[in-house]
């Protein structure tokens, strides 16, 4: 059987490819992708896989040979699904590879922003500990957790897993109704009740018609006076200016943000040119500890070897 990886750098270094390996005669691994590639590329190909190169319904008609597509992420909107299931070929995503990961990088930045250890840190490395009239430096204020709300909007596996390590260190959760439903189920409160009474916001919900630029201007000004958002899902969930203004006005105390609309920002973002200190940015890490990151490929060789048994995965 013929396999191709169409994107493997985007899955980083020091991956065990062995499981994979295993099951193929003939696996080719391109760490990119190139869109006047593709085509070439899957011709002959029974499997492919990918993270993020777009298999668009003529680029699947022209591989009469593919059976299998399995995707290193659990979104599948770079795929046309209605094109596979017409050339009936399978689909499959991953699921719950990195909840850790994403954990444990909310509840990172969280502290970073509560308790300001980037400008502590920022204040040592400048020589200011050291002219100190006091053992120690109050120049930042230092939030306790077990004292604040936290709001999480999309309960999924991993608003769940963020959910669960808050509550481990003493503070409130509360989760919002889906966005877009009039529908408050139980348990969950409504998401402009959310938005007023947070005082951290965690975003993990998918980007579609009725999540896309959730967070705008409306929302932010409702938003608690000391609040703080987190965005480790989609970047598009979130209108940069508007956080961008909100950020330099104090309307919100700070912001962590993971994901950006386009990635690589190759066009720029307001976000980037922000200066203030209440922002922390990272390049879309937040699911890639290297666990995580293995996880995601042995979840991938399992799925195929479950296809290759004729079992349907649960």
């Amino acid at each position: 059987m013929k396999a191709v990886f169409l994107d493997f750098a985007t899955m980083g270094d020091g991956l065990d490819l062995t499981h994979l390996e295993t099951l193929f005669s003939d696996l080719t691994c391109h760490d990119v992708t190139a869109d006047h590639e593709i085509a070439d590329r899957i011709r002959d190909a029974e499997f492919v896989f990918t993270n993020k190169v777009r298999l668009t319904d003529a680029l699947l008609e022209a591989a009469p040979k593919l059976r299998y597509i399995g995707l290193t992420a659990t979104g599948t909107d770079n795929i046309d699904l209605e094109s596979a299931r017409r050339n009936n070929i399978a689909v499959a995503n991953i699921r719950a590879y990195c909840t850790e990961s994403v954990v444990e990088h909310v509840i990172g930045v969280l502290l970073m922003l509560t308790h300001n250890l980037h400008r502590y840190d920022a204040s040592v490395k400048a020589g200011k500990w050291q002219q100190a009239d006091q053992f120690c430096m109050l120049t930042y204020p230092i939030r306790q957790l077990s004292n604040m709300t936290l709001g999480i909007i999309g309960y999924g596996d991993l608003g769940q897993g963020v959910a669960d390590a808050a509550r481990a260190l003493g503070m409130t959760v509360i989760v919002s109704a889906r966005p877009g439903s009039a529908e408050v189920p139980a348990g969950r409160i409504a998401l402009h009740d959310l938005q007023t009474t947070a005082d951290v916001i965690s975003l993990h919900c998918p980007l579609t018609d009725q999540t896309r630029n959730l967070v705008d201007r409306d929302f932010l000004e409702k938003m608690r006076p000391g609040a703080i958002l987190i965005n480790a899902a989609r970047g598009a969930l979130v209108d940069a200016e508007a956080l961008a203004e909100a950020l330099q006005s104090g309307q919100i105390a700070g912001a962590a943000i993971d994901v950006l609309a386009e990635e690589p920002p190759l066009a720029g973002n307001p976000l980037l040119d922000f200066a203030g200190e209440n922002l922390i940015m990272t390049p879309h890490i937040a699911w890639a500890t290297d666990q995580a990151r293995q996880n995601a490929i042995d979840q991938l060789a399992a799925g195929v070897a479950a296809f290759l048994r004729d079992e349907r995965r649960k």
